[in-house]
């Protein structure tokens, strides 16, 4: 599924238009959002992310939007790779970190040579912050197929999705035309139910860092089986 279909897809289940629902905000929005995001604490989130790895270990940002946390990776040692499925996000998060961004689709993913690393290149962290969450519903178990596939044994993923209710539909679109898919527990187990080698998954909720927000948050960590 192409960027641009994304948005058609959401219209298609919820019976509005394609051209209301657009994921192409990133793209009309980097700068707006980059600022808007770029400086939010994420201190909290790294903390316990960031001990689960070894020290100088490969770290893959799936959807970097500013570059925030590819910068305080690399700024921590970590070998850092990068990418966004909006160019015009990949570029600024490149300017902001000094590292090569790649543009790339996550559901387009055919192993490290699709980021442009050498075929056995496997990473010790995965982080999707806020990312994987515009994905179709229908797409997320096959999102989580792909990047588990890049994961090291023993390796762990991050991400974060907005906090669902299973007694409401988990796909929705907000007022700027953005798609989502909101996130349970359930929901979760289902997704990741086909992984091999899952050694652990973790959740905790959390409230927005930016106070105007207000935002709940459902985040993961899915640790992978050793060697």
């Amino acid at each position: 599924m192409r960027l641009t279909d994304l948005g058609a897809a959401f219209a298609t289940r919820h019976g509005l238009s394609s051209d209301v629902i657009d994921i192409q905000h990133y793209r009309h929005h980097a700068q707006a959002y980059a600022t808007a995001t770029r400086d939010v604490d994420m201190a909290p989130l790294y903390a316990r992310f960031l001990p689960l790895l070894p020290a100088g270990g490969r770290v893959l940002d799936v959807g970097c939007g500013s570059g925030r946390d590819a910068l305080a990776f690399a700024q921590r040692g970590y070998q850092v790779t990068a990418f966004d499925a909006s160019p015009e996000l990949a570029q600024l998060a490149a300017q902001h970190t000094g590292l090569p961004v790649a543009t790339a689709n996550v559901l387009h993913l055919k192993g490290p040579s699709s980021l442009g690393l050498p075929p056995d290149t496997r990473f010790d962290g995965i982080w999707a912050c806020a990312s994987l969450l515009h994905l179709p519903e229908a797409d997320q178990a096959l999102a989580w197929q792909a990047l588990w596939a890049l994961l090291a044994p023993d390796g762990v993923a991050y991400a974060s999705y907005k906090l669902g209710d299973d007694a409401q539909r988990s796909e929705r679109v907000d007022t700027l035309g953005r798609p989502f898919t909101d996130a349970t527990e359930a929901r979760v187990t289902h997704w990741l139910s086909g992984l091999p080698d899952v050694a652990q998954i973790s959740t905790w909720v959390t409230t927005d860092q930016r106070p105007e927000e207000g935002q709940a948050w459902l985040n993961m960590l899915v640790q992978r089986r050793p060697p």
